[in-house]
């Protein structure tokens, strides 16, 4: 079965192991999602992030990404909430200048630009916009 959207199927993998309150989640592999699950672990959304490779002795023939999850104390999950903005129907792209702030600074945009993949912080400061690709806060 063929994924349409592989950042929205991980996102929401990580959204719903988050509200099950399960400790870690796997995730299918390519290299943007790499990339965002490596923010959230920078941004201290996720405790990290680690490749699994090929197992043949298992039978899976392909990478994946065992994101291991981060909650408080009381077993609160630090991330409230993580939503898709760009979609393959609907892409959205935002300039330098018009880069939104999420929930006040609490949250980040995480963007794909020219330069990588980087927090809305980042690229205001290095001065790039690209895909508005999801917010997290």
């Amino acid at each position: 079965m063929s994924i349409s959207d592989p950042i929205a199927d991980a996102l929401t993998k990580i959204r719903n192991a988050y509200r099950a309150g399960h400790p870690q989640v796997i995730v299918n592999h390519n290299k943007l999602t790499e990339a965002i699950v490596k923010i959230l672990a920078e941004e201290n959304f996720v405790n990290s992030a680690q490749v699994l490779e090929k197992d043949p002795e298992q039978k899976i023939n392909y990478r994946r990404i065992l994101v291991n999850l981060r909650y408080t104390n009381d077993g609160v999950p630090v991330m409230r909430g993580i939503d898709r903005v760009s979609k393959p129907g609907r892409r959205v792209y935002v300039k330098a200048a018009k880069i939104p702030s999420v929930y006040n600074n609490t949250g980040c945009a995480i963007i794909s630009t020219s330069s990588g993949v980087m927090v809305d912080r980042d690229a205001r400061i290095n001065g790039v916009g690209g895909e508005y690709i999801c917010k997290v806060w």
